[in-house]
């Protein structure tokens, strides 16, 4: 398949206008090859999962983060150093699907509303108009209605059947039970506010600060930034791969830089 089809078919549900301005999404690697048969996705361009990659014959790859928001020159052994030797010896590029994916609210990035089934959704900090004629505005967050009240530990188990809970935290004050959810993939403490606003009783997000969990008045739960990301690619991985047929692509899991702490 050709690259400019497949990254055309990509900007479909990660469109580059939505993208924040100070983000990097978009080719991050140039390679000469024109065409690719096998595409891997990641959450991370790590040399860890590139490697993965390469070892399972992808000819390109596209992942969440970008390998550098402001590039420099490779002048140390670092990462980024490694991450940019084994696409060029490869002549594999790297595309990022960062901000462009997240903006888009009834893209991948809408799994957890689908699993919890929420209702009258809206977007918790709307940035451009609806990508198609009657759907919600392009932006970040999403909020929603339950279809029952539920209790936190109802909300959690769902959760916990699609991602790791093994690190999250509770802060701010528990419900008895919960009718509206509002959460934001990544590290989207910012939209508290947002999310406080709408009304929601629960947030879920990752990367909450210490003086954001001790002023929260509603319920926080942080599961980490690796989480609803990494749900996120996996399944636009199987959407890339119903949308391109021809193509074999491949999600590589990565696990989260935060572990849970085990006393021996």
């Amino acid at each position: 398949m050709q690259l400019r089809e497949l990254f055309s078919t990509l900007e479909n549900i990660a469109p580059p206008a939505i993208a924040a301005e100070w983000d990097a999404s978009g080719l991050q690697v140039a390679a000469r090859r024109d065409a690719a048969d096998v595409l891997a996705l990641c959450l991370d361009p790590t040399p860890e999962s590139i490697a993965k990659a390469l070892e399972l014959n992808a000819q390109a790859i596209v992942s969440h983060h970008p390998l550098a928001i402001k590039p420099g020159l490779p002048n140390r052994r670092d990462a980024y150093y490694e991450a940019l030797s084994l696409l060029f010896a490869a002549d594999v590029p790297l595309y990022a699907a960062h901000t462009s994916l997240d903006a888009n609210p009834e893209g991948p990035v809408g799994w957890l509303a689908e699993e919890l089934r929420l209702d009258n959704l809206a977007v918790l900090e709307p940035t451009a108009a609806p990508l198609r004629e009657g759907g919600l505005p392009a932006g970040f967050g999403l909020v929603g209605d339950l279809p029952a009240p539920q209790s936190l530990g109802e909300i959690s188990r769902v959760l916990a059947e699609h991602v790791d809970l093994s690190t999250s935290v509770i802060c701010g004050p528990e419900p008895e039970y919960i009718q509206r959810v509002a959460y934001c993939a990544g590290g989207g403490s910012s939209l508290l506010e947002n999310a406080v606003s709408q009304n929601a009783q629960l947030f879920i997000t990752g990367d909450v600060k210490y003086h954001t969990a001790l002023a929260a008045q509603i319920c926080l739960l942080d599961v980490g930034h690796h989480s609803l990301e990494e749900e996120m690619m996996r399944r636009l991985s199987r959407t890339l791969q119903k949308l391109l047929p021809s193509l074999t692509v491949f999600f590589t899991p990565s696990p989260s830089p935060r572990r849970a702490l085990a006393f021996l």
